[in-house]
C-alpha cells in the first residue's frame, strides 16, 4: 500500500511547478531532519586536543608546509 501512495504522490508533484517542487523538497527534507535527528553527535575540538602525538607521522608540520610548498611550485 505504501508504494502505491509513494507511486502517487510522485505523479501528483510533477504537475507541480518547479517552485512548488523545491518548495514540497524543502518541507520533507525539513521534516526527515526533525524525525531523525543526526545518530552521532559532533565531537568538539577541544574533546581532541593534545591526543596526536608529536610529530603525527614523523615530520614536524614547518618542515611538512615547507616541502609542500616546494613541490606546488615545482609543478607550476
Amino acid at each position: 500500500m505504501a508504494a502505491n501512495l509513494l507511486d502517487e504522490l510522485i505523479k501528483q508533484s510533477e504537475r507541480l511547478s518547479p517552485d512548488e517542487q523545491l518548495q514540497l523538497i524543502a518541507l520533507l527534507a525539513d521534516r526527515a531532519r526533525r524525525r531523525y535527528p543526526s545518530s552521532k553527535p559532533r565531537r568538539q575540538w577541544k574533546e581532541i586536543c593534545g591526543v596526536a602525538p608529536y610529530p603525527l607521522v614523523g615530520e614536524d608540520a614547518q618542515d611538512w608546509v615547507s616541502r609542500s610548498r616546494r613541490e606546488s611550485d615545482k609543478t607550476r
